[in-house]
């Protein structure tokens, strides 16, 4: 029986077919709680589930994107963005940077993506969902205090979704803790 639909992944175009499903699928996860597509922060992240699959991805992900002295680097700049285009409602959607997750035993979700909001609207949102005011489907205050994001969930889909502000999808492409 395969556990996780697309690990291991062994070829860039595994690694492409992957970043599809997670792009549809979280602009799903997104209009499930909006009841619209919001913008997308350009952070594209593939999660790995066996060792061999995070070493592969971690070399091909070195052949696409921009080199990083910063060892908290996280998301990796692309040489080529990653451009979707337009599929059934869902907007065209470019993918600048690149993040390949270890291997974690207790996830069996694909990947993620990062979506954003105004300001003033996000912490209005994540206020009336913290006090009850504000009920969304699929979508929780994200339970780490040192990122500041709503997550995005569904048990029956394979990938998360993640909504801030700009400053905070930009904040995540390093690594906050160890």
């Amino acid at each position: 029986m395969k556990l996780y639909r697309f690990s291991p992944i062994k070829s860039k175009e595994g690694l492409l077919e992957a970043i599809k499903h997670i792009h549809f699928e979280c602009h799903k996860l997104c209009h499930q709680s909006f009841g619209k597509y919001l913008p997308n922060a350009g952070n594209m992240g593939v999660f790995c589930h066996y060792e061999d699959e995070y070493n592969f991805l971690t070399k091909l992900r070195e052949e696409m994107t921009e080199p990083s002295d910063n060892p908290k680097q996280k998301y990796y700049k692309l040489h080529e963005p990653i451009t979707i285009p337009e599929k059934d409602g869902v907007p065209e959607t470019t993918y600048t940077h690149l993040y390949i997750r270890k291997p974690d035993p207790y996830r069996h979700h694909v990947g993620d993506v990062d979506f954003y909001l105004e300001p003033d609207e996000y912490t209005k949102l994540k206020q009336s969902l913290l006090d009850g005011t504000k009920r969304l489907k699929g979508a929780r205050v994200f339970d780490r205090t040192d990122l500041d994001m709503i997550e995005l969930y569904d048990p029956d889909v394979d990938v998360l979704g993640y909504v801030s502000t700009v400053k905070m999808t930009e904040t995540v492409r390093v690594k906050q803790t160890q």
